[in-house]
């Protein structure tokens, strides 16, 4: 899991990680919700300062892209072409100073940042906050059985206050 987010990404040591936690999502929008508690539940054992909500919201515009961009579409699962597609899963692996949050899907389109002057629109900002509330963000696509794409975003983690 870790290689393909190395690339791009500042040197992480995998023997390092202090924490990781993983989930898999189910196919559906409500899992956006059980992402955020997933996340809320596991951040809260780890200290990550006042980063807390950032990486809470970045977490929910992934998923979210990762739902709606990432799944096949009705209408190839009903021709059988999305038979054993892997499911959406959300990986959150924290470093001492560091943090990422990765979210892996079947699809193998190019997230890409929408350019809107309409801040009041419901959707297509996603990438946007996650650009605006992460440290860096990319994504990578998964080669093998596995298929797919991760899309991950970066935190720094400031000293903790003892």
């Amino acid at each position: 899991m870790l290689k393909p987010l190395r690339q791009g990404l500042p040197p992480l040591d995998p023997a390092a990680v202090s924490n990781a936690a993983s989930c898999a999502l189910p196919a559906r929008l409500e899992a956006v919700r059980e992402a955020r508690q997933f996340t809320r539940r596991t951040l809260g054992q780890w200290d990550v300062g006042d980063r807390f909500d950032d990486i809470c919201l970045v977490v929910s515009e992934l998923v979210t892209n990762a739902l709606r961009h990432g799944l096949p579409s009705a209408e190839a699962e009903s021709n059988g072409c999305a038979d054993h597609q892997p499911p959406v899963r959300l990986h959150l692996m924290r470093w001492t100073g560091r943090l990422v949050c990765a979210v892996r899907d079947p699809g193998r389109t190019t997230p890409e940042a929408r350019e809107s002057d309409d801040f009041s629109a419901e959707s297509g900002r996603g990438l946007f906050l996650v650009d605006s509330f992460a440290d860096s963000w990319g994504w990578h696509p998964l080669a093998g059985a596995l298929g797919g794409k991760v899309v991950w975003a970066l935190f720094g983690l400031g000293t903790p206050v003892e």
